[in-house]
């Protein structure tokens, strides 16, 4: 949480003008019971009706004063806090950007979601109350109990037996929330995970007729939310009913022993009207630290687990300067060893081979036999756990990851697109790209005639391109990539939702391509990858064969029977 706080450094001014014009409004508050006892003593007690009207023009004018002050203070928290939270928003959404597939898989995207939203603004409620609060709160509390020692030491000590007992409770109780308060934002954290997989997979679910399914599982999280929520509340809510036990009592004891020095002669009405009131703001200041304490609980938490995500990180570094490149080879496997986070197995195996400048590799296997993983070792998704990866004869390792990435034009399995007109998302390839290249890139990814039929490159998409086909999305994340004109292109299953006809023409198109692009195929289609120069053959993460789709068919059992199974109702393409 400390590290955090290096986000308001540039709101120091009003980080120390806040609690200022807090600590002055208090000051003036501890001097209006001394105006109200000299009004009873000498104002009604002496019949001087100019001295009252004097007072209470004094303590308007006080009040003015105090208004004033409360309103600064709480312009300059408010001002600190919100440009913090913008901070610590902004750092935190560029530090996931920077994070490897592996620590995005190990955290979950609902939760980083629920870091950026509900625990930034948390964060933020937190610093607010922290600056207005958190000395203007014990300045009263202490401050009423000096004041208190001014006018009667014997009942001054009531003051000083009440706060003690009081600080215990409220440590105590804030001490056993933390932890409960963790529990329940990583509770919220499955909660969001749960209605964002509702949400974005809500056709499967009416598909399949799982609607009740769905909500019952809805409830069952939100139920343990709730009583977690509820557990922690029923301790926390102890806070206000014990103080104003604690402090009552001390009242009680306060206006016994004042009643008793009044008849003595020792303390006149108004003094003890002024400890009265002395306590009964230590009353109202404390239920304010009790609730900013709170407050400061929820937001440590919160801190904390925002913390955790900017320390995340750091295993894959990015080299400033360019590695030295050159040799025959565009990518180089040499004995790769790939092992996802903590898991026990290899999902690749001793994978080694290399690719020529402009050939095209077709990658095939069963499900789940490691072809994405293979291919998302090139870009640097993924670091090697054994071997490494080469690029122009370099380790991907010693690449500036922008500079390794602007070389490699990526077309991934889900078809993702953004809400925007044509031509913003396929800038996403080229930022500065002429409609010319657009259009060029368009007709090799065979979606020119679907752009012109929307209407041309203004046509806006939807979010997910929720407005197109599958084949269509397809396409037009092909013609994304290859905007940019990359030196490799990657194609992760990306023509699954075209038709054979298609899926030909894009792949002539490719070959056509002058300057020509290393392409890696992965596809579970045989007539995707079969005139491909090297097709690798993948089974459980290790090599079952390589070479040319004939060569394949004559020494590599695994493929000659996914050829066989695709080829025997369909014939060949």
């Amino acid at each position: 949480m400390k590290k955090l706080l290096r986000f308001l450094k540039d709101y120091r001014r009003d980080s120390i003008l806040s609690p200022l014009f807090k600590m002055l409004e208090a000051l003036l508050e501890l001097l209006v019971p001394l105006i109200m006892a000299s009004i009873i003593d000498r104002g009604i007690g002496q019949g001087d009706t100019g001295y009252i009207v004097r007072m209470c023009l004094l303590l308007a004018a006080l009040a003015v004063a105090g208004l004033a002050c409360s309103v600064s203070a709480q312009f300059f928290a408010a001002r600190a806090s919100a440009g913090f939270a913008a901070r610590v928003r902004h750092a935190l959404f560029a530090h996931i950007q920077t994070l490897s597939y592996s620590d995005i898989d190990r955290m979950g995207t609902s939760a980083m979601i629920t870091r950026m939203t509900s625990d930034v603004n948390q964060l933020q409620t937190g610093v607010n109350l922290t600056l207005r609060l958190l000395l203007r709160s014990p300045f009263i509390v202490f401050g009423s109990m000096i004041m208190a020692f001014t006018i009667s030491v014997r009942s001054a000590l009531i003051f000083a037996g009440a706060i003690p007992v009081l600080s215990v409770v409220i440590f105590a109780i804030m001490l056993w929330c933390i932890p409960r308060y963790k529990q329940a934002q990583e509770k919220l954290d499955g909660l969001l995970r749960r209605t964002r997989e509702s949400l974005s997979g809500v056709r499967v679910i009416r598909a399949f007729c799982r609607e009740d399914k769905m909500v019952e599982d809805f409830d069952s999280q939100n139920e343990s939310l709730t009583r977690t929520q509820l557990h922690v509340g029923r301790v926390s809510v102890l806070l206000n009913p014990l103080t104003y036990v604690i402090v009552n009592l001390a009242i009680l004891l306060l206006i016994h022993s004042g009643a008793i020095q009044v008849n003595a002669g020792t303390l006149s009405q108004g003094q003890v009207v002024a400890l009265y009131n002395y306590m009964a703001q230590i009353l109202v200041e404390l239920i304010k630290l009790a609730n900013l304490i709170i407050n400061i609980t929820k937001s440590v938490a919160c801190g904390n687990r925002i913390e955790a995500v900017l320390e995340t990180g750091g295993e894959m570094t990015s080299p400033q300067k360019m590695p030295r490149i050159g040799g025959d080879t565009a990518v180089a496997f040499h004995h790769v060893c790939l092992r996802y986070g903590r898991s026990g197995a290899d999902s690749l195996t001793d994978i080694d081979f290399s690719v020529k400048p402009g050939q095209t590799v077709g990658i095939i296997g069963g499900t789940g036999c490691g072809k994405t993983s293979l291919v998302n070792l090139i870009p640097r998704f993924y670091d090697v756990s054994e071997g490494s990866v080469e690029v122009d004869g370099a380790d991907v390792r010693e690449y500036p990851l922008n500079a390794l990435r602007r070389k490699i034009g990526v077309v991934p399995q889900n078809a993702v697109l953004f809400h925007g007109t044509i031509r913003e998302n396929l800038r996403w390839g080229k930022k500065d790209a002429t409609d010319d290249e657009i259009y060029d890139a368009l007709q090799t990814a065979q979606a020119k005639s679907v752009a012109l039929e929307k209407g041309g490159l203004d046509y806006v998409l939807e979010q997910d391109g929720a407005n197109l086909s599958g084949g269509q999305k397809q396409r037009f994340t092909i013609a994304r990539a290859l905007v940019g004109k990359p030196e490799i292109l990657i194609l992760d299953d990306s023509a699954s939702a075209l038709d054979f006809a298609t899926d030909a023409a894009l792949r002539q198109a490719l070959r056509a391509l002058t300057p020509r692009p290393t392409v890696f195929v992965v596809s579970q289609r045989v007539s995707s990858i079969q005139h491909a120069d090297l097709i690798v053959v993948l089974e459980d993460g290790v090599v079952a064969g390589m070479g040319t789709h004939e060569s394949l068919l004559a020494s590599c059992q695994v493929y000659a029977e996914i050829y066989a199974s695709q080829t025997r109702g369909e014939g060949t393409q």
